[in-house]
């Protein structure tokens, strides 16, 4: 059974606003605000989207427990890459071959 939308006249409407939006809310029931008997607005309540998930690294926000030495991981491959020198790795390749 469909059940009529409540309408109130503006003159209501500009007393009682705060309450009326409040109930609007709650009761997730649009309001109509007619002025001289005629349906000017309506007073809809605005519905919650559930969240989407987040890919990728940010689901994991708060959940990461990073090394106090992060930034010295690697750290001697890494300057020696940059000084020109074989890295580890590298010399494991060429001695297989």
């Amino acid at each position: 059974m469909e059940t009529a939308i409540q309408t109130i006249n503006i003159h209501q409407a500009k007393t009682h606003l705060s309450r009326i939006v409040e109930d609007v809310a709650l009761t997730k029931q649009p309001i109509i605000i007619a002025k001289a008997g005629k349906p000017r607005v309506q007073i809809v309540p605005i519905i919650d989207e559930p969240k989407k998930p987040i890919w990728g690294f940010l689901k994991y926000k708060g959940n990461i427990n990073v090394p106090e030495d992060f930034d010295r991981f690697c750290e001697d491959e890494i300057f020696e890459l940059f000084a020109g020198k074989e890295s580890s790795d590298e010399q494991l390749l060429t001695s297989k071959e």
